[in-house]
């Protein structure tokens, strides 16, 4: 029984899109690891909460299907700020974070770390 579930979550894994913009915080990403985790030994990795492992895979294949944005559609696909899908996608890409936590840090901050031999996790010490 443990075999079937197994190739149920490499099934689902492999249905799974990872997004590129999302370097290291993808829930693609996160899913192919913990599935590596829960079965190490592949078809032959013993399950001691069967239920709970059912379970969770009905629960990725809801989110995976759209399941609860299909039963409850919205009217509009923008947030109460106005601010579409595709805007949230922009803003949340790793690359966008990354310089908008750069913009956040002060003047003198950046121009020492540009001008420093130090890398910044030394100065903490």
């Amino acid at each position: 029984m443990a075999a079937s579930r197994y190739r149920r979550f490499l099934r689902l894994c492999e249905e799974w899109p990872v997004e590129e913009t999302k370097r290291q915080r993808d829930l693609g990403a996160v899913l192919r690891q913990r599935v590596a985790q829960a079965f190490r030994e592949g078809e032959n990795t013993p399950i001691s909460d069967p239920e709970a492992c059912d379970q969770m895979y009905e629960s990725l294949v809801r989110i995976h299907t759209n399941f609860y944005k299909n039963k409850y559609p919205r009217l509009r696909d923008t947030t109460f700020t106005g601010v579409t899908v595709e805007d949230c996608r922009m803003i949340l890409a790793t690359d966008i974070l990354k310089q908008m936590e750069d913009m956040k840090k002060g003047t003198w901050k950046r121009l020492r770390e540009k001008f420093s031999a130090k890398k910044p996790e030394e100065d903490l010490k």
